[in-house]
């Protein structure tokens, strides 16, 4: 039984989350996190020793070390979104300092941030936590705004700077995909011959993936998809939206589906529809972990804690949260991330 912390966190969802059982993919099919995650599953696989040794760093620190699960905490969004839009809530992280420690103070695998936050402070932290450097952003200052990822460095700078990983974004559907495509996959290979782990955010990006004031961009069909695209380039953990609906590929009547996926693989619970993320990461064997999303205010530890657990519940990996973390006082966005590792740790909080 999940704690009373939890219960009372989840409120009404409580009994839907907590109690639901899967009876469309069968948990005895998939990969699931584990201690031995690295042994198990890239222990047999064409990483190098060196992107062992990173991959094990990143599931070895913090409250979550040696789990199986991760949680690591992200800022890209003074690019992504513009500084002011990001920190204005909190200015304190418009300085990078304040970043690295609330990821540290947070208990948290990781840092994952810009070339620029990471670098600036690489001396004095990269030895104290480890570092992901996200090499690609969308610049959205251009005017009309353009929604296209860009490279901002280089994988050997990251490498230079003590990174234990490197994460992109691929804007899957785009029609700048096939080149975003080509870049990621180039950038991912560099950085497994110098021993770096590799994080891929899989979104889906077009204008037609919203039909009739439906938007699909969170279909589990759809980022399912997406997902599998981005194991296919060796990217050794997916970072996914979770899931919303459902049928993405019907309702587009683009690209092919089968009905299976609808009848069998999938429900309207959400945690079958992560699920079929999951099994979409070559069946749990490259690590799922989903967004926390944007603050919304006071119901934002709720959230993130039922986020938590429909990710866990579904076979994934874990967290990576970072607006509803850094948007409130720091002391907040502390207890906020250990109690989305309270999640991950509560044993009465099982595999659906």
């Amino acid at each position: 039984m999940a704690s009373k912390k939890i219960v009372d966190l989840l409120g009404d969802q409580a009994e839907y989350l907590l109690n639901h059982q899967c009876n469309t993919v069968k948990s005895s099919q998939l990969t699931l996190p584990a201690a031995d995650h690295v042994d198990e599953v890239w222990a047999h696989s064409n990483r190098s020793n060196q992107v062992l040794r990173s991959m094990q760093a990143l599931l070895g620190h913090g409250r979550l070390s040696d789990t199986g699960y991760i949680s690591i905490f992200p800022v890209d969004q003074g690019i992504e979104h513009s500084a002011g839009s990001a920190f204005a809530p909190n200015p304190i992280y418009f300085d990078p300092e304040n970043i690295i420690r609330l990821a540290i103070e947070g208990g948290c695998n990781a840092v994952a941030s810009t070339y620029g936050v990471l670098g600036i402070m690489a001396r004095k932290y990269a030895h104290k936590i480890p570092f992901v450097v996200k090499i690609n952003h969308n610049e959205f200052l251009s005017y009309p705004n353009r929604f296209d990822q860009q490279m901002f460095g280089t994988i050997r700078s990251a490498w230079n700077m003590g990174a234990v990983a490197v994460g992109a974004t691929i804007y899957w559907g785009s029609a700048e995909s096939s080149r975003q495509l080509r870049e990621v996959a180039e950038a991912f290979e560099m950085a497994h011959e110098l021993g770096m782990a590799t994080i891929l955010w899989c979104y889906t990006r077009n204008n037609g993936f919203k039909v009739d004031g439906v938007d699909y961009h969170t279909s589990a069909d759809l980022t399912g998809q997406a997902n599998h695209l981005g194991v296919t380039i060796q990217a050794d953990i997916i970072k996914q939206k979770l899931p919303t609906n459902n049928g993405g590929y019907l309702a587009t009547k683009h690209g092919k589906t089968h009905p299976l996926v609808y009848e069998k693989l999938t429900s309207d619970h959400p945690i079958d529809l992560c699920r079929y993320q999951v099994l979409n990461c070559y069946s749990g064997r490259v690590g799922l972990i989903n967004s926390g999303g944007e603050s919304k205010g006071a119901s934002d530890l709720a959230d993130a804690v039922a986020t938590a657990v429909i990710n866990k519940r579904a076979g994934g990996m874990g967290l990576i949260l970072g607006r509803k973390a850094f948007q409130r006082p720091f002391e907040e966005g502390v207890e906020l991330l250990k109690a989305i590792q309270d999640v991950y740790l509560d044993k009465g909080i099982t595999i659906a």
